[in-house]
């Protein structure tokens, strides 16, 4: 078999004790290793990012009046510094996770090896979705889909999430200013949803410090409440 490509991925995380865990060690397994990773820290306080085996970048406590745009800003430029090295960077939150499908490819590096004249790849976008009441909450030490059967495509997660040219993700990371198409044989698989107590908790948190620093406006981190409200509905039956 061919040398696979190498592959970098980056995600920006704050106080994220429950979901960097399984990405890390997801992304260990998909890029061949965690030196392949690359963790920036928000100013955690839960302890989410200590004795990671994984690069980890600590920001400085600043004001961001506009966290959403700096924060695209300093992955472009961490993702353009990367592909000096690396072959493909990817860039997914704590709670994505990208699979290849798993009948044809071990791992991402195999799907990307598969596509030479790809400079990008989007993914397909499914909400996981827990069901109150038929599912208990996520056990830690259990896969996600063996304890979770529901799930739900939305087109707004169909995100360019792996890339090899320079274009600059934008929208959030929700668009990619280069050519892209959403590729059959990729997913991308978002667990915001997919415990209704961590959703809880979370949005709680974040709104939290919404109000006090000023930081996610513009972003679903204001909206709190509403966010469970959205899983309530999404798993009405």
């Amino acid at each position: 078999m061919a040398q696979l490509p190498d592959i970098a991925a980056i995600t920006v995380v704050r106080d994220e004790a429950t979901m960097l865990p399984r990405w890390v060690k997801h992304y260990s397994e998909q890029c061949g290793g965690p030196d392949r990773l690359l963790v920036v820290d928000d100013n955690s306080t839960d302890g989410s990012t200590e004795g990671l085996p994984c690069p980890v970048i600590r920001l400085p406590e600043k004001d961001h009046a506009e966290w959403a745009v700096t924060r695209l800003r300093m992955v472009n430029a961490l993702a353009t510094a990367l592909l000096q090295t690396f072959d493909a960077v990817l860039f997914a939150d704590a709670d994505e996770f990208l699979v290849a499908d798993p009948d044809k490819y071990r791992d991402l590096r195999e799907l990307v090896a598969d596509r030479p004249e790809a400079k990008a790849l989007g993914a397909m976008g499914l909400n996981v979705v827990h069901r109150v009441g038929v599912e208990p909450p996520l056990d830690p030490d259990r896969p996600v889909l063996r304890q979770r059967r529901a799930a739900k495509f939305i087109p707004k997660m169909c995100k360019p999430s792996i890339k090899r040219g320079t274009g600059h993700w934008a929208a959030g990371s929700h668009g990619l200013r280069m050519p892209y198409e959403i590729d059959r044989d990729l997913y991308l698989f978002h667990l915001k949803f997919a415990d209704r107590d961590h959703l809880a908790a979370t949005a709680a948190h974040r709104q939290g410090l919404t109000e006090e620093e000023g930081r996610g406006e513009g972003a679903n981190w204001r909206l709190g409440d509403e966010l469970v409200d959205m899983l309530d509905t999404l798993a009405a039956p």
